[in-house]
């Protein structure tokens, strides 16, 4: 019985994602609870009707989950494949969960234990895969508008299986982007706005969006991870630090470096698409920064990380992005805000914020 949703998260935040779960559900009137491992990578959110957790995957926008990295609705986990014949037992259970699915990934949860497991998988899809197809259960050819079937191992004998809406989980493989730190980069912080932009924007709207020539400012610039993203689209950067900027952005003609708190620059010129900012301080305090901006007019969208608190971590990063909402919201500015744990965030979440000129909201009286 499919009555369970599947979670990838990073290791050490399953609280957080077991919380921002069970807060969605709730807000659909869907009821469950979640089972939590501590450093497990994942979390399983059990629901009390079988029904709601294929509703859950359609409803709960993944977009807008902060700290899952996957979402699959699953069955119960299988428990002591026979390493003879691992292939027979699961396919029965996925028989029974997804009918003519468009592609399968056999995955685990990011954890150093996970490692060597991870090995098996990659050897095990492709026997796994033609036995599906020969079943009907996958389709002979690969289409991204068909369900996904997921079969998510925890140790080499026990595994979940399920399906993902390929029009609401993560297109990648563990849900997460495989990106290679560019030789030349000053920092690896830089893999940290790649990411984003991957997560963030659609493929489609890269020309548009993430075009040359745009004026971009990054407060907090040094060493310059950031401002590298920024110059390898050909964007001409303000890169706002006490600190140096590396030489070699310096000598590309593209960036100027203003030598000021970042929180205390104001732009002269009112042509900038981006801001980008990863400074250490207070998550609230960066949230009134970018708030700041957007209502000014100074940017067009914003990228910038939150520095997670100790306790409470969901609670405090809702009430922080819904205040920003609300403020932008009652001064007419439309917005939207994505939100994510990144795969190469730490003990923080990147958001990104898109002003929507086109579709301002009256400003109340």
């Amino acid at each position: 019985m499919s009555n369970k949703i599947a979670l990838y998260c990073r290791q050490g935040f399953e609280k957080e994602c077991a919380a921002e779960i069970t807060d969605k559900a709730s807000q659909k009137e869907i009821f469950g609870f979640a089972r939590v491992k501590e450093n497990s990578g994942y979390v399983i959110f059990e629901c009390y009707q079988a029904e709601d957790a294929d509703r859950l995957a359609r409803e709960i926008s993944f977009r807008e989950l902060i700290f899952a990295r996957q979402m699959i609705v699953v069955g119960d986990l299988l428990k002591d494949l026979p390493p003879e014949d691992r292939i027979t037992p699961i396919i029965k259970v996925l028989s029974q969960q997804v009918d003519r699915a468009g592609d399968i990934r056999v995955e685990v949860a990011d954890t150093n234990e996970s490692k060597e497991l991870m090995k098996f998988c990659r050897k095990f899809t492709v026997p796994l895969r033609n036995a599906l197809r020969k079943e009907r259960i996958l389709l002979d050819k690969e289409n991204f508008k068909r369900p996904i079937v997921h079969v998510f191992f925890i140790a080499s004998g026990c595994c979940y299986t399920g399906y993902s809406y390929s029009n609401n989980n993560s297109p990648f493989y563990m849900g997460i982007p495989r990106l290679k730190l560019p030789s030349d980069a000053p920092s690896r912080s830089t893999l940290k706005l790649e990411e984003a932009f991957h997560v963030f924007i659609p493929y489609d709207e890269w020309e548009e969006r993430l075009a040359s020539g745009m004026n971009a400012v990054d407060l907090g610039a040094c060493p310059g991870g950031w401002t590298y993203q920024l110059v390898q689209r050909s964007m001409m950067v303000h890169a706002v630090d006490n600190g140096p900027i590396a030489e070699s952005l310096m000598q590309t003609g593209q960036v100027r470096h203003h030598r000021a708190d970042g929180f205390k620059f104001k732009p002269t010129s009112n042509n900038i698409t981006w801001l980008v900012c990863d400074m250490v301080e207070k998550p609230a305090k960066v949230a009134a920064l970018m708030t700041d901006w957007l209502l000014q007019g100074w940017c067009r969208e914003a990228i910038f990380n939150l520095k997670l608190p100790m306790k409470k971590r969901y609670e405090e990063v809702s009430h922080i992005l819904n205040k920003m909402q609300t403020q932008l919201k009652e001064q007419g500015i439309n917005v939207r805000i994505q939100a994510k744990q990144l795969y190469h965030d730490r003990e923080e979440i990147t958001v990104h914020v898109q002003r929507m000129w086109w579709a301002t909201v009256p400003a109340r009286d």
